[in-house]
């Protein structure tokens, strides 16, 4: 095992190598514009996976996924070359479900604006049902005379009367 700083090194480095061959080396046209997000490693060192984004359709997702696969090979020999490991890790590409998962919460987040808007708009003439206060505040000290004597679920009460 390996301790996590170095790891974490070695993933970074893992990600810029990736991108440069992805920007300048590999040439397919499958390729779309694709982005390296994220790069995580085994304690052992032996197997990195790739999260990487596309934009474009599910169709080009598909494209980049196969172009990737195809390239593997020449990045992970490049990936051995650049950081020079005993062992090169094994590379495994995967979408990043990140940013879908982001526009997804912002479509969530304008939808309970509209929502909350609408409710505003409804509530700008409305009235209460009842009293704006429904809550009995005495007023003056005739309200405790007239209840100097409450009876309670069998026990009696006794307030003092008001001098």
């Amino acid at each position: 095992m390996v301790d996590a700083a170095r790891a974490r090194k070695l993933a970074d480095r893992i990600q810029q190598v990736v991108a440069e061959m992805l920007e300048r080396r590999i040439k397919d046209p499958r390729l779309g514009f694709v982005t390296v997000t994220d790069t995580r490693i085994t304690a052992d060192l032996r197997d990195a996976t790739v999260f990487y984004t596309v934009f474009g359709s599910e169709a080009e997702r598909a494209d980049t996924a196969a172009a990737l696969e195809s390239a593997k090979g020449i990045i992970r020999s490049e990936v051995g070359r650049q950081t020079g490991v005993r062992h090169t890790p094994t590379l495994t590409f995967s979408h990043d479900p990140l940013p879908d998962n982001a526009r997804h919460m912002d479509e969530l987040f304008a939808e309970a604006r509209a929502r909350d808007e609408l409710i505003a708009r409804q509530a700008e003439g409305a009235v209460h049902a009842g009293e704006a206060d429904p809550y009995r505040k005495p007023d003056d000290e005739d309200d405790f005379a007239d209840d100097d004597l409450t009876e309670e679920a069998g026990t009696s009460h006794v307030r003092p009367a008001a001098p």
